[in-house]
């Protein structure tokens, strides 16, 4: 899989998501949402690499060659998430339409009390998981996640919802697994995102859209040591506040010691991958990696 979102530049600019959170809280999220179409507009005019890899992975996943309707409509979807992602932070969660679909993975995985590690990916909005964590109360959501590339918008995101520096758990540090084995021991939920390989992160190849690409094994392998569940989750986007959730139980229990672990891990991997691949073929549009993801170029 493609390293070049770390390098990529930040194209959030903090002052734009300030003034795009101040338009939909004093004018209200009409308006906002009617400013998405010239900001898509610009970006597609003056984003030529993120046009690109929208192009390529909609060829894929259609089955066809993107067109420059497809790749407006895959940007709008990014917008809208984005938007949607204003109203999560700001605490307006009450009209948000949430459908679930596979949610007794999760609540039998919960219900062991040992805490719950779900595996998501940059298709849909990850924020959607703080709608569910508040809908059913005594779920408590962390997340891990890495925002080094992402300064900007992080800042942004914690000036909208100070107690996310609590939940917020950064990987690759020293105490990233002790942080992640006490929300377990707890009997909280840990959300991860398993699409994206960090610089020096071991990971593995697995079939992908017909193509052998590298996914992470960080977030398995910390499972197989801490003895928890493994639930995939994926939040599409339908419609603005509209989502579609889906669960589904990868892993029990790995195992903990080699050359089992390593095995069971790839094997899980392959299935993530194969679910990834599934929900993004079912829903295109929700694929926010605007980079060169199978490096091509």
């Amino acid at each position: 899989m493609s390293r070049a979102w770390l390098e990529q530049r930040e194209r959030g600019n903090l002052a734009a998501l300030r003034l795009m959170t101040w338009v939909a809280r004093a004018l209200g999220d009409g308006v906002a949402r009617a400013l998405l179409a010239p900001i898509c507009w610009y970006f597609l005019a003056f984003a030529p690499r993120a046009r690109s890899a929208s192009r390529a992975f909609l060829a894929r996943a259609l089955g066809r060659r993107a067109t420059l309707g497809d790749v407006y409509r895959h940007f709008h979807t990014f917008a809208c998430t984005l938007l949607d992602r204003v109203a999560v932070l700001s605490g307006n969660r009450a009209d948000f339409d949430v459908r679930l679909n596979g949610a007794d993975a999760i609540e039998a995985a919960l219900a062991a009390r040992r805490g719950c590690l779900l595996l998501g990916s940059h298709l849909g909005s990850f924020e959607v998981l703080r709608v569910l964590g508040e809908a059913r109360r005594g779920i408590v959501v962390n997340l891990v996640v890495h925002e080094a590339h992402a300064r900007h918008a992080s800042r942004w995101a914690r000036a909208l919802a100070p107690e996310l520096e609590a939940r917020i758990i950064a990987p690759g540090q020293p105490d990233t697994l002790l942080r992640v084995q006490e929300c377990l021991e707890r009997g909280e939920v840990v959300a991860m995102l398993g699409d994206r390989v960090l610089r020096g992160e071991r990971s593995i190849a697995c079939d992908f859209f017909a193509q052998q690409t590298r996914f992470p094994t960080g977030p398995l392998l910390a499972a197989a040591l801490l003895g928890a569940p493994v639930v995939t989750f994926f939040c599409l986007f339908r419609a603005p506040r509209r989502y579609d959730v889906h669960f589904a139980l990868l892993a029990e229990r790995l195992p903990a010691e080699r050359p089992a672990r390593d095995a069971a891990v790839a094997s899980a991997l392959q299935g993530y991958a194969t679910q990834l691949e599934a929900h993004a073929r079912a829903a295109p549009w929700n694929w926010f990696n605007f980079y060169d993801f199978w490096e091509t170029g």
